[in-house]
């Protein structure tokens, strides 16, 4: 709302004689033409001219204005100035709008109020705690209210529809064609590949145990001996079976060459190794 100050301005009658001795001085203009003299009936009403001095939206929005204005901290308000300051305005207010001064005379009684309340002597509490400053309150309140206030001016320099720009909207007609994608057959390839590689990635590998007998691999050394009358020691094995076999193999011709079944010989050294059964005593 606003405080109004009023103006009345009646400017007194002058004297035929007077007008007629100075008829070059000129006291107003109407649609161009010089008044030379005001009418004999001439009327202003009290609220004539009236000057808008600040604009504020409520009590805290006053009690801010005269807070900020003189740099005075909010946590520790001069409450005596401010409250002589406030008054005042409300003074303004009351003569021309009274309804509108109620809302600003309930916060004159609560300054008031807390300046009776700070004149009286601070006593404790009964717990003993500090007693909370009568001004902590309406401190408290009057910060709520700047954070907001600041708020709501920052969203109202944000650019907004209608108020500051307009949407601009233009029809496009076209019709929708699906088109498919082109796949080659390099991008097969490497597709194929990609999931070639995957497949690898995730693939388990599996060990299973082969039971292989010494005593088996023995007898088949021996039955391979027996219609021969020597064999290259190479000649025993079969690689094609398997690491496995070959080192049963092997284990085989040990024992059977420990229990003396089968001779091992070399006729010197480095010439070949043959097996051949063991001569059976006479």
């Amino acid at each position: 709302m606003a405080a109004l100050a009023q103006v009345a301005a009646i400017a007194p009658a002058t004297p035929p004689e007077a007008a007629v001795s100075t008829p070059t001085v000129v006291l107003a203009r109407v649609h161009g033409e010089p008044l030379l003299r005001l009418p004999e009936d001439l009327y202003i009403p009290p609220d004539a001219l009236e000057v808008f001095l600040e604009s504020f939206e409520g009590p805290l929005d006053l009690l801010l204005y005269l807070i900020r204005r003189q740099n005075f901290n909010i946590l520790d308000i001069p409450l005596a100035e401010v409250t002589r300051q406030y008054l005042g305005y409300v003074e303004e207010i009351r003569r021309h709008n009274l309804e509108l001064a109620a809302e600003y005379l309930l916060m004159a009684a609560l300054l008031i109020d807390i300046k009776s309340r700070m004149l009286l002597p601070v006593t404790r509490a009964d717990t003993g705690e500090e007693v909370e400053d009568p001004r902590a309150e309406l401190a408290r309140r009057l910060l709520e209210y700047e954070r907001i206030k600041l708020g709501a001016q920052r969203l109202d320099r944000v650019p907004q529809s209608g108020r500051d720009f307009v949407q601009a909207r233009v029809e496009l007609t076209q019709s929708v064609r699906t088109v498919l994608p082109e796949v080659d057959a390099s991008d097969l390839r490497a597709a194929w590949a990609d999931i070639l590689r995957r497949a690898r990635l995730v693939q388990h590998h599996r060990i299973t145990r082969e039971a292989l007998s010494v005593r088996e691999h023995m007898t088949i050394v021996l039955r391979t001996l027996r219609d021969r009358r020597f064999a290259e020691f190479h000649e025993m094995f079969d690689p094609s079976r398997g690491v496995a076999v070959v080192v049963i193999t092997f284990i085989a011709l040990l024992e059977l060459a420990k229990e003396s079944l089968i001779e091992i010989t070399q006729a010197e050294a480095f010439a070949p190794i043959y097996v051949r059964l063991a001569y059976a005593p006479s």
